[in-house]
């Protein structure tokens, strides 16, 4: 199965919610970016982040209050939306809101979630375990599928190469989509890293994954990412998204005419 549109497909957006007009300008901003760029776009961002580090990190506006601001987003600016959703329950609603649900790696094999996620109706992205070899996706595709979800996605965002380091083996590409799914990368998660400012070789590391055939790109962008309340250290400026993804839109056109 492959995305109804050839281009390459841009998710992008924080890593997760803020200051509600804050948000707005960001997701407007990616629009007029997404409309110059003449590619399709799913703004993605998180009503929580359950994954956290320490106990004092901030998680979100939560359930309700981000899911308004994301259906805000969605009908004011005519964007496409995309959130995570970590428990059975919160399908339904997630559902009633955004376009396209995601299941977060540390959660991939949770049989109770994926099918709440795949009775839903909507299309499920599912980012690659950091833990699992890429074969072993096909565990979550069959619990998606078995539960009615045909339209499954499968992201990429790196393995776990020893303690606090992310590597990104360029063959999972090619076997992700051997599952019959559509393949996109997170170019931002994979790049973190310990030893290395991870942020500057985020640009170096996409044109690989579009050389690699991917489907679709997936970014964290932030207007200060300095200041972002998560994900500080890898989310792209939002002023320089646009100069990182022009090279490789010409990439993408090159690898589909293969």
């Amino acid at each position: 199965m492959a995305l109804p549109d050839p281009r390459l497909l841009l998710v992008a957006g924080p890593c997760v919610l803020e200051e509600p007009d804050a948000m707005m300008r960001t997701a407007e901003r990616l629009v007029g970016l997404a409309d110059r760029l003449d590619v399709p776009l799913i703004f993605k961002s998180s009503f929580a982040k359950d994954n956290r580090s320490t106990a004092d990190a901030y998680e979100g506006p939560g359930l309700v209050d981000g899911l308004l601001l994301l259906d805000r987003i969605r009908r004011e600016l005519g964007v496409r939306t995309l959130t995570d959703i970590h428990t059975p329950d919160q399908a339904g609603a997630a559902a009633e809101v955004v376009d396209v649900l995601q299941i977060p790696a540390f959660l991939c094999m949770q049989t109770t979630l994926l099918a709440a996620a795949a009775r839903t109706g909507r299309p499920v992205n599912v980012k690659h375990g950091q833990s699992l070899a890429p074969e072993r996706m096909a565990g979550p595709v069959a619990k998606l599928r078995k539960h009615g979800c045909d339209d499954v996605w499968l992201t990429e965002r790196g393995v776990s190469f020893g303690y606090d380091e992310l590597v990104v083996d360029p063959r999972t590409f090619g076997v992700l989509r051997d599952l019959g799914c559509p393949v996109l990368f997170d170019v931002t998660h994979a790049i973190r890293s310990s030893r290395l400012d991870p942020r500057r070789h985020v640009a170096a590391v996409a044109r690989a994954g579009v050389a690699a055939g991917i489907d679709g790109l997936f970014v964290e962008t932030h207007p200060d990412p300095s200041s972002a309340r998560s994900d500080a250290a890898t989310q792209v400026p939002l002023d320089q998204l646009e100069a990182m993804i022009r090279p490789l839109l010409s990439i993408h056109a090159l690898v589909r005419d293969l």
